[in-house]
């Protein structure tokens, strides 16, 4: 797995991730949300440069001018519901793209720490022959993002694989290493220092979809 780290390298993309982090700037839900697809466009933007591109010509008023355009087509698979603001980024990018939804969440069946990964609802086009994008903002263990891909991708071969994740930690890094092709991308807008004792991401932001949509029951 080859995997992108772009924060270390100064952009507005570190101002928008402080802003999600900043508990006062946060409680913002409409600001929220809004950053977070900032930060899609941004992931797309960089992802968009690791894409094939073919040769064409295009005819302006005046001549024409020899440019490229994508290849293959591209599929945007979110995990609801915190990827949907992040969807909406990347649809700023890849405007003509397909679009899949599938849903994750843990289920803690004994009230305690313990938890399993409950994947339930997958709405998605087929993306063989086209280049697959998964989002989802937060990359803890890694689980969720495993159990997805097992679900969508038996029976598919797409051009490239590409998971892009705002905060990750390097738990859920090592976990899709060993579950993932070497020629999958793995975009990370910022990686932070771990998990702990309930799983959580250390400094992280809190719950991404909480902070976007409401407390859920």
């Amino acid at each position: 797995m080859q995997i992108h780290y772009l924060s270390r390298d100064n952009s507005i993309l570190n101002h928008f991730l402080a802003q999600l982090r900043d508990v006062n700037v946060q409680q913002d839900r409409m600001r929220f949300r809004r950053n977070i697809t900032r930060i899609g466009e941004i992931m797309g933007y960089e992802i968009s440069k690791a894409l094939e591109y073919a040769d064409i010509e295009v005819t302006t008023p005046l001549g024409t001018k020899n440019t490229t355009a994508l290849k293959d087509g591209v599929v945007l698979c979110s995990i609801l519901r915190a990827g949907l603001a992040l969807h909406d980024g990347f649809l700023n990018v890849f405007d003509d793209a397909e679009n899949g939804f599938i849903s994750a969440c843990r289920h803690h069946p004994n009230n305690d720490d313990y938890f399993e990964i409950l994947v339930e609802y997958k709405a998605a086009p087929s993306f063989t022959g086209k280049n697959l994008i998964v989002l989802d903002p937060m990359l803890a263990t890694g689980m969720s993002l495993a159990e997805v891909l097992k679900k969508i991708l038996p029976g598919e071969i797409p051009v490239s694989l590409h998971i892009a994740v705002v905060i990750a930690a390097p738990e859920g890094i090592e976990l899709l290493k060993e579950a993932l092709p070497d020629n999958c991308h793995l975009w990370v807008a910022s990686l932070d220092s771990h998990l702990n004792e309930k799983k959580y991401i250390v400094p992280g932001l809190g719950d991404a979809g909480d902070l976007a949509y409401g407390v859920k029951l």
